[in-house]
């Protein structure tokens, strides 16, 4: 067990510590540089606090969809390939649940204020 503070907090910390510290002394390119860097920072965190509960879900959700094991990177080979040869296709619910979940995960790390993304969790 790692002592505290995790990760996440710690990449939160700094990247508060610089947009509400060290960001308003700034101006011009500087502004910007640090604006991408807190971006950057803020993607981290929030790949730390998300991405092993969505791979977890991304790959039971394969096994199911595919009806065989594996980690994750050959489950989605796997089903890269089926879909190419059409053995697997929209038409399947499973798949289309299985990419909109997959999606809305990959939006909840890369993209979380995007605004399609806010309006689907409200419905």
């Amino acid at each position: 067990m790692q002592d505290n503070p995790q990760p996440q907090e710690i990449v939160t910390a700094v990247s508060v510590m610089l947009r509400d510290t060290i960001l308003p002394q700034l101006e011009g390119r500087a502004t910007f540089d640090l604006r991408v860097a807190i971006n950057a920072l803020e993607l981290v965190a929030r790949q730390l606090t998300h991405a092993d509960s969505s791979s977890a879900a991304e790959r039971a959700r394969l096994k199911v969809l595919l009806g065989t094991e594996g980690d994750l990177t050959a489950l989605n080979h796997a089903l890269s390939r089926m879909i190419e040869a059409g053995t697997l296709t929209l038409d399947d619910p499973g798949l289309r649940e299985h990419l909109w979940a997959t999606t809305m995960d990959k939006l909840k790390i890369d993209q979380p204020n995007y605004a399609a993304y806010i309006t689907e969790l409200r419905l």
